[in-house]
C-alpha cells in the first residue's frame, strides 16, 4: 500500500513485528513493532548484504518528511552509497573514544612512523580514552581540555605531549565534518614550562668513557657490538634507532645513506674512527645488519640495560644514551662550527632544533672574538 498518514495510523498491532512497503516507492517501508511503536526505514542492496537504515519514528517523522528522506538516501545508493554503513560510522564517530580509533586507523597509523605511533596510542589509550572517551566529540569544549590538560598538571612533559595528540586529533575531526572550522578546543590552553635536561660530556668524561668501553670489551663484559653501538653513537651524533637498525647496504665511502629516518631520507656522514669500527665488526651470515643481534637476522634489541651498567661503571649515571647525540652537537659548537652546519649533520627538519646549543658557542665566540681583538689591535699599533 501507499504509506499516508492514513494507512500508517491504521496499521494494526500484531503479536510480531512486521513490515509494510510502500507502492510507490521500492525499498521505503514502515516497521510495525508488537510494542505498538512505529518507524520508517529504507531496504537496499549493498556489497552483495541486504541492508536496512531506520529513518525515524512515526510521529517524529510525517510520511511526507520520511518519504523524502529516503528518497535522498535510496538515491544515494543509487550512487554507490551505503547509508547503514556511514550511519554505524558516524556513531562510532560521536564520541571521543570512537574518535580516538578513527584517528589511530586512518591518520596515525598511515602518515606516522612506528615510534610515533607508539607514543601516539600511549598518550590515547593511557590518558585521552580514560578521561574524555564518553564526551560527544561536538560537545568538547576549551573548558573540559583545561580541566583535563590541569588533571595531568603532575606530569608537565607528559601533559604537554598529550595535548599535542588531542589538538592534532581535534583538528582531524574538523577535516572530517564532525567539528566546525577553527573550533579547536585546545587552542590556548597553555602548556606547562618543561625543564629542559641538558646534559653534555666534557672532554674528561668522553675519555673516561672510552676506556670503559675498551674494558668491557676486553674482559668480554659485553659483546663487541654492544661496544661498538655507543662508539658510533659518539663518533656520528646519530640517532639510537639509525644505529640500531643500520644495516651493511646502508655504508658508503665515509657516510651512511640511511633510505628512512625520522625526517626522512638522510645521510650520516663519518670519518676514519669510525671505519676503524667498522672494519673491525664481523659480519654474521644472514643478517643484514651492522649491529647483529643475538637472534637470527635481528639487529641488537636492548641497548638501555647493556649503558646503565657501562655509564654506572664510568660514573656518569646521570648520562643518557641521547645525550651522546647532545656532546657530538657540543664538540661540533666548541671546535668554531656553525649551527646550520651541526643541524645539517644532526639530520634537524628545523633550525630551532638545532638552535638549543647555541649557548654552548661562547667558549669559541670568545675565543674568535678575542684572536681577531689580537689581531687587529696589532695592527692598529704596528707604528708604536
Amino acid at each position: 500500500m501507499k504509506i499516508s498518514k492514513r494507512n500508517v495510523d491504521a496499521a494494526e498491532i500484531k503479536d510480531k513485528d512486521y513490515f509494510i512497503w510502500d507502492a510507490e516507492m521500492k525499498g521505503f517501508g514502515l516497521r510495525v513493532f508488537a510494542s505498538g511503536k512505529k518507524s520508517y526505514l529504507i531496504q537496499y542492496r549493498a556489497e552483495g548484504r541486504t541492508r536496512r537504515r531506520t529513518l525515524g519514528a512515526h510521529g517524529v517523522l510525517t510520511p511526507d518528511n520520511a518519504r523524502k528522506l529516503a528518497g535522498e538516501f535510496l538515491s544515494d545508493v543509487a550512487f554507490g552509497g551505503n547509508p547503514s554503513e556511514d550511519k554505524k560510522n558516524s556513531s562510532a564517530s560521536e564520541s571521543i573514544s570512537g574518535v580516538c580509533d578513527r584517528f589511530m586507523n586512518e591518520h596515525v597509523n598511515v602518515h606516522l612512523k612506528a615510534a610515533s605511533q607508539r607514543q601516539y596510542n600511549i598518550a590515547i589509550e593511557k590518558h585521552i580514552k580514560p578521561y574524555l572517551g564518553t564526551y560527544r566529540t561536538e560537545a568538547v569544549k576549551r573548558a573540559d581540555v583545561a580541566k583535563f590538560n590541569h588533571y595531568m598538571k603532575d606530569t608537565p612533559t607528559q601533559a604537554n605531549r598529550v595535548m599535542a595528540v588531542l589538538s592534532k586529533m581535534m583538528t582531524e575531526c574538523e577535516v572530517w565534518g564532525l567539528r566546525p572550522d577553527g573550533s579547536n578546543p585546545c587552542r590556548h590552553v597553555k602548556k606547562y614550562k618543561e625543564n629542559k635536561r641538558e646534559r653534555y660530556l666534557n672532554d674528561e668524561e668522553i675519555a673516561r668513557l672510552g676506556d670503559v668501553l675498551d674494558q668491557c670489551r676486553d674482559e668480554a663484559i659485553e659483546t663487541l657490538y654492544v661496544v661498538a653501538a655507543y662508539r658510533l653513537l659518539a663518533l656520528t651524533g646519530a640517532r639510537l634507532s639509525e644505529i640500531q637498525t643500520l644495516k651493511w647496504d646502508y655504508v658508503e665511502d665515509g657516510c651512511f645513506n640511511l633510505p628512512d629516518s625520522k625526517t626522512g631520507t638522510k645521510r650520516v656522514y663519518f670519518g676514519e674512527a669510525v671505519q676503524v669500527i667498522l672494519n673491525g665488526l664481523p659480519r654474521t651470515e644472514n643478517n643484514p645488519y651492522v649491529l647483529a643481534g643475538t637472534k637470527e637476522g635481528q639487529h641488537l634489541n636492548d641497548l638501555q640495560k647493556p649503558w646503565r651498567r657501562i655509564r654506572k661503571r664510568a660514573g656518569l649515571e646521570d648520562v643518557r644514551i641521547h645525550d651522546l647525540r647532545h656532546t657530538f652537537a657540543s664538540q661540533m659548537l666548541s671546535a668554531g662550527h656553525s649551527l646550520p652546519i651541526i643541524g645539517k649533520l644532526l639530520g634537524h627538519a628545523e633550525p630551532r632544533t638545532t638552535a638549543r646549543y647555541a649557548h654552548l658557542a661562547d667558549g669559541a665566540m670568545r675565543d674568535v672574538a678575542a684572536s681577531m681583538s689580537s689581531s687587529i689591535g696589532n695592527r692598529l699599533d704596528s707604528n708604536k
